[in-house]
């Protein structure tokens, strides 16, 4: 739709005119732009006596459109919901749906975390009109062209010309893997030079090892040979972890600049604690060849802290709310807890598990970790020696065991950290048998309780971990032993669904360790998921799905594709809401798997040791270059994970006001009818990423619909996720709830 009738306004001159004299060249140049092309708008402006006058003019203008677009305006009043009608609606409509939830909003506060609590006030058309007519409002050059591409939506000029599945596949193939024969080649150098800084530093007497040391006289050829050998035992990494900037730059070839180092060397002054592998640092880059260069940014920007993280640490506040926990008060979910930090929980079904032993460390931090604000408070750190399990972690243990017990709800249990495999083999195998009898004796209980009465029984267990990321080594084959004996008695008692979720960032972090650590797991009989954290760099065109190719290659399925949490301290890492919904809506959709393969690939847990057969069969038969098994959803503050929005404003900035509802396609805490709605400001604007983008060396245009998206409807969950039926009927009540 285009305004081009019966205006005043009609001269380059004119549009000049209408603009206060003493904004910035920048601004002005970008205001005259925009009332060009919208000369309907410049009209209104000239004539209108103030703000409000005028957004009641922009309006009566959408609302014309509206008439001649009943489905849209049914989408817009909520009369229409959910995926189908989303899918249903133009690439207008999504226009002229956000500019009338602009004006709805307008004169709505918001407290925005990225600037540290400070409220941020909404009225999108009154700070167009007070930039451009009075100077005032301070309008920046982002905020316009956002509004540029708003009204070329609106006006038709800007389409979405959907990418062709050729399309797809190219940008995928500009993403190696690290099985490439030449990638691997290039971590073998990485690995040699690693190696050669670790025998000086052992020379040195820097470091050191009761376990991992050169006898007396060795020469250098033994000392490489034993660090070769030594390199397949996951604690030889975690004992030579680097702690110090200045070790991390030695380890990469000194091949971080000043200005990188600054900012580490602040970190590390902060508190920010550093602890890398030298199995992970090995995958990062140095004086690589053209065919990765800015192949490994995705790994990269997990090692390497950002100014604004180092900036925020101290300011940093929990994302998710009901992480915060008073003993005997429910936490913002409603649920009452046990211990104090030993179970998250939001939603009736699954419960988190936090142990405290070693699986409450990590093999490395990552610098867009969701729990950095733990990290704050030194909850969490990377001293190895104190996390082994004390005697008061039995007592809790049973203590979390009698709460699951007695859970009317309860048939997921989540077990991570940290990182649940980083707990020895000896607490894995203990925490795993305390799950296995309290599964038992929930099942034993049932028997004594009529039908409607009866509580829900264990049906999957899961364990989160990064290790096959960050130290694939740790999966051994005794590892593997403990956890194929727990599914073999698990399975015999009900429990059917036996989860390993992982969190792989890139294709490049897929090695031939990683796939043999895949391998083990899958021979265990548990099925291994992957939650990718969208950053920047994994958002590139083509990364995210290159990644679900290379992970079905080697047997995994992926899980989640979530948008990054945080606010300020993770503005460096974040790709905005946008471009994870163009990534789901563009590129994710040359995976979308046929209607008639949902009902078959259910029953790939039940054959996890052929996982990469049965993938392999069903891609060939669907013709897909991989299986879009993934939800894009964001994690949020006590309504959990959504991708159900709308942006209902923006800031002087650029950055966008995105409302969330709850995912409805799945059960929820009681309470989440109190907390309504959730409301998130971005910690970047569009332009913003796009200049991001472009100094990776992506192509701008080739995001161009970006600024189009603005709706969300959360994608219903693929048929292998969901819970098997029980046979009998649940009760009504709800125990461990207060809120």
């Amino acid at each position: 739709m285009s305004f081009t009738a019966n205006h005043s306004i009609k001269t380059k001159k004119e549009f000049h005119s209408l603009l206060n004299k003493n904004l910035a060249e920048e601004v002005s140049l970008l205001l005259q732009q925009f009332l060009q092309e919208n000369p309907a708008v410049a009209d209104l402006m000239s004539k209108s006596d103030g703000a409000d006058e005028f957004s009641a003019g922009i309006r009566e203008m959408v609302m014309t459109y509206m008439e001649d677009h009943p489905d849209a305006y049914r989408f817009y009043r909520f009369e229409a919901e959910g995926r189908e009608a989303m899918e249903q609606l133009s690439w207008q409509d999504y226009a002229a749906i956000r500019i009338l939830d602009y004006l709805d909003h307008a004169g709505q506060s918001y407290e925005d975390l990225n600037l540290r609590g400070e409220r941020v006030h909404n009225d999108v058309f009154g700070l167009l009109w007070l930039t451009a007519t009075k100077g005032e409002g301070q309008a920046t050059s982002d905020f316009l062209r956002d509004m540029i591409h708003l009204f070329r939506q609106f006006a038709g000029k800007a389409r979405r010309d959907m990418p062709s599945t050729e399309q797809v596949l190219a940008w995928m193939k500009n993403h190696p893997s690290g099985l490439d024969p030449e990638v691997v080649r290039l971590r073998e150098k990485n690995k040699a030079r690693i190696i050669r800084v670790l025998i000086e530093k052992i020379d040195q007497k820097v470091i050191s090892s009761q376990r991992f040391f050169f006898p007396e006289g060795a020469s250098y050829e033994e000392k490489v040979k034993l660090m070769y050998s030594w390199w397949d035992n996951y604690l030889f990494h975690l004992r030579f972890a680097v702690r110090k900037p200045e070790v991390l730059n030695e380890m990469l070839g000194n091949s971080l600049d000043e200005a990188t180092m600054a900012v580490l060397f602040k970190a590390k002054s902060q508190g920010i604690p550093f602890f890398v592998n030298p199995y992970y640092l090995s995958l990062l880059n140095v004086d690589a060849p053209e065919f990765a260069e800015n192949k490994d940014l995705a790994i990269r920007y997990y090692v390497i802290y950002s100014k604004q993280l180092v900036d925020e640490f101290g300011h940093i506040v929990a994302w998710e709310k009901e992480d915060i926990v008073e003993p005997g008060k429910p936490n913002a979910a409603g649920w009452i807890l046990p211990t104090r930090h030993n179970v998250h929980r939001r939603y009736p079904e699954v419960a988190i598990m936090i142990p405290d032993t070693m699986g409450r460390a990590c093999a490395g931090l990552c610098a867009s970790c969701q729990r950095m604000y733990d990290f704050q408070r030194g909850n969490l750190n990377f001293d190895l020696d104190k996390l082994l399990p004390k005697q008061s972690w039995n007592a809790k243990l049973e203590m979390i065991m009698s709460y699951w017990e007695e859970d009317s709800r309860l048939r997921d249990i989540l077990i991570t950290g940290g990182d649940a495999l980083m707990s020895s083999d000896k607490s894995m195998d203990k925490i795993l048998n305390a799950v296995y009898e309290m599964a038992v004796r929930k099942k034993e209980k049932n028997k004594e309780r009529p039908d409607g009465e009866k509580h829900a029984e264990i049906l999957r267990i899961r364990l989160g971990t990064r290790l096959p990321a960050y130290l694939p080594q740790r999966v051994t084959e005794n590892l593997t032993r403990i956890l194929a004996e727990f599914k073999e008695k698990a399975s015999r008692i009900g429990i059917k669904q036996f989860v390993i979720q992982t969190h792989l960032q890139s294709p490049m972090e897929v090695t031939p360790e990683t796939k043999l650590c895949v391998n083990r797991l899958a021979s265990a009989g548990w099925t291994v998921t992957n939650q990718l954290v969208f950053t920047a760099p994994a958002a590139r065109r083509g990364h995210t799905a290159r990644l679900r190719q290379v992970l079905n290659d080697i047997g995994v399925l992926p899980y989640y594709t979530f948008s990054v949490k945080g606010y300020k301290e993770n503005s460096e890492k974040f790709a905005t809401n946008a471009r994870a919904a163009q990534e789901q809506m563009e590129e994710k959709l040359v995976g979308y798997i046929p209607k008639e393969y949902r009902k078959r690939i259910r029953k790939f847990p039940l054959e996890a040791e052929q996982m990469v057969e049965n993938i392999d069969a069903l891609r060939k038969e669907a013709g897909i270059p991989f299986l879009a098994t993934d939800r894009n959803v964001l994690n949020l503050p006590g309504v959990g994970k959504s991708m159900t929005y709308r942006v209902i404003g923006i800031t002087n900035d650029g950055r966008r006001i995105l409302e969330f509802d709850h995912d409805h396609t799945r059960s929820h805490s009681p309470i989440i009818d109190k907390i309504g709605k959730f409301t998130i400001i971005e910690s970047k604007s569009i332009a913003a990423y796009l200049d991001q983008m472009r100094e990776m060396g992506e192509d701008p245009k080739e995001y161009q619909s970006i600024w189009g998206y603005s709706i969300g409807e959360t994608e219903p969950r693929m048929s292998i996720y969901e819970y098997p039926e029980f046979d009998f009927q649940l009760t009504d009540e709800l125990t461990n709830y207060g809120g």
